[in-house]
């Protein structure tokens, strides 16, 4: 590729394993780089306090500043429509196209597109997420033909912990719920260090591993026109068409 290509990434204000993730995923296009917009975010919960962290105008505020460096997409690398319904990553986008013209994502609508490709009804979900915020995901993949046959959460509340789980916990709980035989494991959080694990937890598993930091980055190459099998050494998704 001759020409920069500019991956604008919306990202909660909390967050500490997104930005280096998703600038390392990136590197691995020619010309491309990442730039970030914050807005607040600090937990994760069904109170009306948490879920209005999520209001569109907050979200479409820090939108606009990366209007700001000309980037060629915008994507979302939260999960929030997990719980809050997937209508409302796509009532955004379509927000974020006709406040800033520019071609926009979310790490959620990127990681149905890939259950899409390959016809996934077996879902694996790993989470950080309290027990009703998980049940909200999983009822919420019930609704469109997907059956979570495993998953596995924390109970954490506080965003910025999330990113404390170690990479080998996350193993262990892939580990646990892969013996429901899923078509797919999803990391299903942005704050977790799980997207470099996707080569060998695949190698031993057997079973594709969707983190949603690397659909974010997935989502914003495919809605750029770029082939995102640029990106190696980040598991078998990227190679998905």
């Amino acid at each position: 590729m001759s020409h920069t290509l500019r991956l604008g990434v919306l990202t909660p204000s909390s967050n500490t394993a997104l930005e280096p993730l998703t600038s390392a995923l990136a590197a691995c296009v020619p010309g491309c780089s990442a730039h970030f917009s914050r807005f607040k975010v600090t937990e994760i919960a069904l109170s009306a306090q948490a879920l209005g962290q999520f209001d569109d105008s907050k979200i479409l505020a820090a939108a606009e500043l990366l209007a700001d460096a000309k980037v060629d997409v915008i994507g979302w690398s939260g999960t929030s429509s997990g719980w809050l319904g997937f209508d409302a990553d796509r009532r955004l986008v379509e927000r974020i196209r006709e406040r800033t013209g520019v071609a926009a994502t979310t790490a959620v609508l990127a990681l149905n597109e890939l259950l899409a490709l390959r016809g996934v009804k077996r879902l694996a979900l790993v989470t950080p997420y309290t027990g009703d915020v998980q049940q909200k995901i999983v009822d919420n993949y019930r609704r469109i033909g997907i059956e979570v046959v495993a998953e596995r959460h924390l109970g954490i509340r506080v965003n910025h912990d999330f990113a404390g789980v170690e990479p080998e916990r996350l193993r262990e709980l892939m580990r646990e719920v892969a013996t429901a035989k899923p078509e797919a494991i999803t990391t299903f959080c942005t704050n977790l260090r799980a997207a470099p694990l996707a080569e060998a937890v695949e190698a031993e598993l057997g079973i594709p591993l969707l983190d949603t930091v690397s659909t974010t980055v997935w989502g914003q190459l495919r809605a750029a026109g770029v082939d995102p099998a640029q990106v190696r050494g980040w598991g078998g998704m990227f190679g998905w068409r």
